[in-house]
């Protein structure tokens, strides 16, 4: 019997499986498109378009700059940038209360895509400290969203979402990008800016991991399907 396989064709003709995937089976341009293109909340908002996973992130990443100025350094920008890149190779983001539901085999899909970002980058672990930073930036821009992207009160944000802390009211990245506070970009423009700060930032974290031998790292990544 073959093994299992879910192939996706991607824009720079990659072929990548979902379901035993490698760190090169994707361009950059790939993943900052698959964010792009992928969308938060279910894909509601309260404004014309939805929110991008890209916009999400760059929103993360410089919240945690902001609020964390201790934290901050070249590697640790990277993986709070790409802490959500699994969706974009994925094309899904679940919202949070759905995830339990998903099952076990979702959950394993998830962490193979983790994985190979992961070593593609050379992202390090989180460590405890680190995790509680990102967590809280997280569920700011996770509450700050409810409410100015989607439509929630934040009355509704405390008692129906739970998430228990107040948005924000300046948007973080208005004063790098301009235009209106809060509003969800078209996606070419989001997968362009994040592209921009995915290529400064691994510039700056000198990584081989275009460089490596195909078939080493294969032999170190990929993974039977069946396991």
């Amino acid at each position: 019997m073959a093994a299992a396989r879910a192939w996706v064709r991607l824009l720079s003709g990659k072929r990548l499986d979902l379901l035993n995937p490698t760190p090169l089976d994707w361009e950059d341009e790939d993943l900052a498109l698959g964010l792009a293109r992928t969308y938060r909340w279910g894909g509601h908002s309260a404004w014309p378009l939805p929110l991008s996973v890209a916009q999400h992130s760059l929103f993360v990443l410089q919240l945690r700059r902001l609020r964390f100025p201790e934290a901050r350094d070249a590697r640790a920008d990277l993986r709070e940038l790409l802490h959500d890149a699994d969706e974009g190779l994925l094309g899904f983001d679940s919202i949070s209360p759905l995830k339990p539901f998903l099952g076990e085999a979702y959950h394993d899909l998830v962490e193979r895509l983790q994985n190979a970002i992961c070593v593609r980058y050379g992202l390090p672990a989180w460590t405890m400290k680190e995790k509680r930073i990102h967590k809280e930036a997280d569920r700011i821009a996770a509450a700050t969203e409810a409410v100015r992207v989607v439509g929630w009160t934040e009355e509704e944000v405390q008692r129906v979402l739970r998430i228990p802390y107040e948005p924000l009211t300046k948007d973080p990245l208005q004063p790098l990008y301009g235009g209106t506070a809060f509003e969800p970009w078209p996606p070419q423009l989001a997968a362009e800016r994040f592209l921009t700060e995915l290529r400064a930032l691994t510039q700056a974290n000198p990584h081989p991991k275009g460089h490596a031998k195909r078939e080493k790292v294969s032999a170190l990544t990929r993974r039977d399907p069946e396991r």
